[in-house]
C-alpha cells in the first residue's frame, strides 16, 4: 500500500529548549510519507540553528524564509497556510514547536477520517508539565449545532485535514489575507469555516500526543482554577464576544442565529441563554453560557473594544 503523503505546518518562535524533541517527533511518525514546513516567528533564541541542522540533513524539512515578525502563534500558522503549496499531499496536519507526538499520531488520524467520512479531525490531549503532572485533557463532547461559532474542537496541534477540507480554508485565508489580522486563533478559524461549509469533522477520544504546558504557553490546556478565571475574565471584559463577531464577520456567517442574535441587545442575550446547549459542547460549558448571557441580559455588554493579535 502507497503511503499517505502528508504535509505538516509547524510554527515556532523562541522554542529552542522543545524543537529538538517535537521535530524528532514527527519525523518518526509510521505508514505516512511526510515533509515539514516550518515557519519560524523573529527569535531571540537559537532556534534557526537548530532548525537548520533539521534542513540540512533531511530532505523532507523546509523552513520558510526566514526575518518576519508576525507577533502571535495564530498569525504565524495563517502565515503557513497562505504560503506553502499542498497541492502534491493528500493530508495536511498542524504541529506546534513544543509537544511529543506518538509514532502513529498520524495513520491513526487519517484511519479514522477514513472510517467516519469525515474531512477534519482533532483529538483529546495529555497534557505533560515539566514537574511531571500529566492530565488528560477532554475535548470530545458531542458537538453541538452552532459550538463552532464559539469554540474550537481541541488543540490546532492535534488537527489533520483531507486535501479537499485545507484547501478550502487555505483559499479563504489566501483571498481574504490583507484582513487576516483581525482573527484571533488559527485553530478556532479553521473549525468554525469547516463546520460552516458542511464540511464532517471528528474529535478522537484518545490522547494521540504529549502536550506541553509551560509558562509561555499562547492558549495552553485550559485547565485549572487560573485558567477558569482567565476565561472568565476574557468573556465579562467584551473580549470573547469580540473574537466571535470579528471572525463571524470574516467567514460570513452573520446571518447564523447567535450572531444574530449578538446583535439584538438584551433581547438577543436572553435568546443566546435559552439556546446554550447549542452553543457549546461540554455540559458545564453549556451551564455557564447560560449563566452569562443571563447577567448579560441585566448588565448589559460591558465592552466593545477588540483584544486581537496576542504576543507570543
Amino acid at each position: 500500500m502507497v503511503a499517505n503523503k502528508v504535509a505538516v505546518l509547524l510554527a515556532a518562535y523562541n522554542g529552542e529548549k522543545y524543537l529538538q524533541e517535537q521535530i524528532n517527533s514527527i519525523l518518526e511518525q509510521r505508514a505516512v510519507n511526510l515533509t515539514i514546513y516550518i515557519s519560524l516567528d523573529r527569535s531571540a533564541d537559537s532556534s534557526l540553528a537548530v532548525l537548520q541542522d533539521f534542513v540540512d540533513a533531511n530532505d523532507n524539512v523546509k523552513l520558510l524564509d526566514y526575518g518576519d515578525r508576525f507577533g502571535s502563534a495564530g498569525q504565524n500558522f495563517f502565515h503557513l497556510i497562505n504560503t506553502v503549496n499542498v497541492e502534491e499531499f493528500d493530508y495536511v496536519a498542524f504541529a506546534d514547536q513544543d509537544d511529543i507526538w506518538d509514532s502513529s499520531k498520524l495513520s491513526e488520524a487519517i484511519g479514522l477520517l477514513v472510517k467516519t467520512g469525515s474531512a477534519g479531525y482533532s483529538s483529546n490531549v495529555m497534557a505533560f508539565w515539566d514537574n511531571g503532572r500529566q492530565e488528560l485533557i477532554k475535548k470530545s463532547s458531542p458537538q453541538a449545532e452552532f459550538d463552532y461559532l464559539f469554540e474550537s474542537p481541541g488543540p490546532g496541534c492535534t488537527f489533520v485535514f483531507t486535501k479537499k477540507l485545507y484547501k478550502s480554508i487555505q483559499h479563504n485565508v489566501t483571498v481574504n489575507y490583507s484582513q487576516i489580522s483581525q482573527l484571533w486563533l488559527h485553530d478556532w478559524f479553521c473549525y468554525s469555516l469547516s463546520r460552516f461549509e458542511g464540511f464532517k469533522w471528528i474529535i478522537d477520544r484518545r490522547p494521540l500526543m504529549k502536550y506541553r504546558q509551560h509558562s509561555t504557553n499562547e492558549v495552553g490546556a485550559n485547565s485549572g482554577v487560573m485558567s477558569f478565571f482567565k476565561r472568565v475574565k476574557t468573556m465579562f471584559d467584551g473580549s470573547g464576544l469580540n473574537y466571535v463577531e470579528q471572525q463571524a464577520n470574516f467567514i460570513g456567517q452573520q446571518q447564523c442565529l447567535p450572531i444574530v442574535y449578538l446583535a439584538q441587545g438584551r433581547v438577543g442575550f436572553f435568546k443566546l441563554a435559552l439556546i446554550s446547549y447549542k452553543l457549546r459542547r461540554k455540559p458545564s460549558h453549556k451551564l455557564f453560557c447560560s449563566i452569562f448571557f443571563l447577567f448579560m441580559v441585566i448588565k448589559g455588554r460591558t465592552s466593545t473594544q477588540t483584544h486581537l493579535g496576542k504576543q507570543q
